[in-house]
């Protein structure tokens, strides 16, 4: 790894995190959204980070009156992308900023929960919400 140049790994992170979930659809609605996702599946999976995206969506489309709730697949699909084309008409501007901070919600209580698991994942519970969740 050591040796793997920077432009490859690029490539590959691109690949792996970025145009295989389908981030590069979210960027072209929502690029705070697509970027959480994408720093957020890099540190605990794509389909984690999606399924933050989901769960955020249903939970803010004021029971199905803004748009249908999804499945919580973990993948990013049409209805996904509906869904999201859906909340963002529905609360405009500000939008993106409440559902980016409901997705960091969530990734702290999974912080929060991992740690209270394995106690010596405490010592790690400060760096991850510092650098992960307070717009590190």
């Amino acid at each position: 790894m050591r040796d793997l140049p920077r432009a490859e790994a690029a490539i590959i992170y691109r690949r792996l995190y970025w145009l295989r979930p389908g981030f590069d659809k979210v960027a072209l609605r929502a690029p705070r959204i697509a970027a959480e996702l994408f720093d957020t599946g890099v540190n605990m999976g794509t389909g984690t980070a999606v399924g933050f995206l989901q769960r955020a969506l249903n939970a803010l489309n004021r029971a199905a009156r803004d748009y249908p709730d999804i499945a919580v697949d973990r993948d990013i699909g049409p209805r996904t992308l509906s869904a999201l084309d859906g909340f963002l008409k529905a609360r405009g501007k500000g939008g993106e900023t409440v559902l980016l901070r409901a997705m960091e919600a969530l990734q702290g209580e999974r912080y929060i929960a991992l740690a209270e698991r394995r106690p010596s994942q405490e010592a790690f519970l400060y760096g991850w919400l510092a650098n992960r969740i307070a717009g590190g």
